[in-house]
């Protein structure tokens, strides 16, 4: 006998809409810390835009043990289902039914941090990326997307329940437990799922939005620790009122929580209306935090808040289209900070991240595009490349269309795709779409690995009174990709005096000087050339401004 040991790889071009999609679903948690009962009540329905219209239904599952399975009320016997240690098969199902599976977990045991697990005697969760299938038995995958509601029954000595959405019940059970039931009105994958119970304490303020409703705010902590979150939840505060004046974008639940934990394998997690986070990114106090601690809590309280429409109310299709919900938050988080902080100083230490992590990244053998092709282990994925490389293509996207157009472009995105999974391709339509431009090109910086090269040379005619920039691209080879096709390279330059003065950018072929003191040149082959005229001086080229495009600049620096 063979056993084929050899990992399986995933292709994008492989995607399949979902066979199934599963509408709704009830779970319900009578939570032990050895001997967890999951019960999930499922109602299900075949996809219209499948095309595996007879397919079996294959809920993925893993470290479950099942207790239970019925279908339209219908207890299963074994013969009706097969289960392996990935999944679980129901071979003849209707086109619509009510399917209720019960499993038992082992919290304690869950060393992974996957799913299901105890932290510092606390129950919590993580379901990113396929954390949820050691849970209960699910289609998990970003595309599939439902409305949860959520029941937790606990020992007393776990005063508080949490989970998704708002609290519509809570009571005491008869054996002296007591419970909570959360519901969320918003579609969401089951990678957004998120529980929360144990002994904490909550400081709670309150956020009036743009339209006048009223949002409580919810930090959770262990006691000894409360007097740490007062900057948290400034920060939240800040990031709120900043995402309503600069996209209009309102918060949409009633309720806002924020849970502290130490053991958590991620900087934080975005979870519909209850954020998960290490502890690090939340608790600060004056007399040992530094500045940068404080800057650090600033901009993950920002990052996490952003999801709740870039991730959240709009998520991905799949995961090969990570950088569209994390791209663009890293994006809209620089942006907060930027506003907080000083734009120059926050822009210097985002180039530096990119510099000193990014660039080396993309020389390495692990270069990979903003969007990969293909994965072994998604969780390998979470890169520099696609969070901090993906903002800056979304940065050159706001520099090429300008902020207005792109603010237009990022609420048609949200309007056009509220409760789906989207793709890259859907943001850039949208953003095509407002400003008139084509980005077929633009979009190699999506599925080509690297960081180009720009090399710039100047030369000036004092006859014609002209200045010529020339600019050449290369890309060297990564792997899988050797041969590279020429980038869109948005470099923003200006021209300068003796003095340091700003002089006209007037181009050759255009009637009259550019607005401003910068102006955006395309570079779109290998070579490119561009004449400014009407300059009685050599004037000194300033290039790349802001950091433009994520490029190595080759410029001759001599003094001319």
């Amino acid at each position: 006998m063979t056993i084929n040991n050899k990992p399986e790889v995933k292709y994008r071009q492989d995607y399949q809409p979902p066979a199934f999609i599963i509408d709704q679903v009830d779970l319900t948690f009578d939570l032990a810390e050895e001997n967890t009962v999951v019960t999930a009540k499922m109602v299900i329905r075949r996809n219209p835009n499948s095309n595996q219209s007879s397919a079996p239904l294959v809920l993925d599952g893993r470290q479950l043990k099942l207790e239970s399975a019925s279908l339209d009320g219908r207890a299963l016997s074994p013969a009706d289902y097969q289960v392996d240690e990935e999944s679980l098969t129901i071979a003849l199902v209707p086109d619509v039914f009510d399917l209720q599976i019960v499993t038992r977990i082992n919290p304690r045991a869950n060393t992974a941090l996957e799913g299901l697990y105890l932290s510092s005697g606390n129950f919590c969760t993580q379901c990113e990326a396929e954390g949820f299938r050691k849970i209960t038995y699910y289609l998990d995958r970003p595309d599939v997307l439902s409305r949860f509601r959520t029941t937790i029954r606990a020992d007393r000595r776990y005063p508080i329940l949490l989970s998704n959405g708002n609290l519509i019940d809570h009571g005491e059970l008869a054996d002296g437990r007591h419970f909570a039931t959360w519901e969320d009105p918003f579609k969401k994958p089951c990678y957004l799922f998120a529980l929360v119970a144990g002994d904490l304490v909550e400081i709670r303020d309150n956020f009036t939005t743009m339209s006048g409703r009223n949002v409580s705010l919810h930090i959770y902590v262990e006691a000894r620790n409360c007097h740490k979150c007062a900057h948290a939840m400034r920060s939240l505060e800040k990031a709120m009122r900043w995402d309503e004046e600069t996209y209009g974008l309102e918060y949409d639940l009633d309720r806002y929580m924020i849970v502290a934990v130490d053991d958590f394998n991620m900087g934080a997690m975005e979870n519909k209306g209850l954020n998960i986070f290490n502890s690090k990114y939340v608790l600060a106090e004056p007399e040992t935090a530094t500045d940068a601690d404080f800057q650090a809590i600033e901009g993950v309280i920002a990052h996490e808040y952003f999801h709740n429409w870039t991730g959240d109310r709009v998520t991905c299709r799949d995961w090969f289209q990570l950088s569209l919900k994390e791209g663009l938050t890293v994006f809209r988080d620089q942006e907060f900070s930027a506003s907080v902080i000083g734009r120059a100083v926050k822009r210097i230490e985002d180039v530096r991240i990119l510099r000193n992590a990014q660039f080396p990244e993309d020389r390495g053998p692990l270069a990979h595009p903003v969007r990969p092709d293909s994965y072994v282990e998604i969780n390998n994925f979470y890169t520099v490349t696609v969070y901090n490389k993906g903002a800056e293509v979304i940065r050159m996207i706001q520099t090429l269309i300008g902020p207005e157009f792109f603010r237009r472009g990022l609420r048609l995105y949200l309007e056009r795709h509220d409760g789906q999974a989207a793709t890259i391709e859907d943001f850039v339509a949208a953003m095509a779409e407002v400003s008139g431009r084509d980005f077929s090109q633009f979009c190699r910086w999506y599925s080509q690995a690297g960081t180009p090269e720009l090399r710039v040379r100047t030369d000036y005619d004092s006859e014609d009174k002209t200045f010529t920039v020339n600019l050449r691209q290369f890309c060297p080879p990564t792997p899988g990709q050797e041969k590279k096709e020429p980038f869109l390279i948005p470099v923003v330059v200006g021209l300068l005096d003796r003095k340091g003065q700003s002089l006209p950018l007037q181009l050759a072929g255009e009637s009259e000087p550019a607005v401003g003191d910068s102006l955006v040149l395309e570079c779109t082959a290998a070579e490119s050339s561009f004449q400014f005229i009407n300059l009685s001086r050599e004037p000194v080229l300033s290039c790349l401004r802001n950091f433009s495009a994520p490029v190595i600049l080759d410029i001759d620096c001599s003094d001319a």
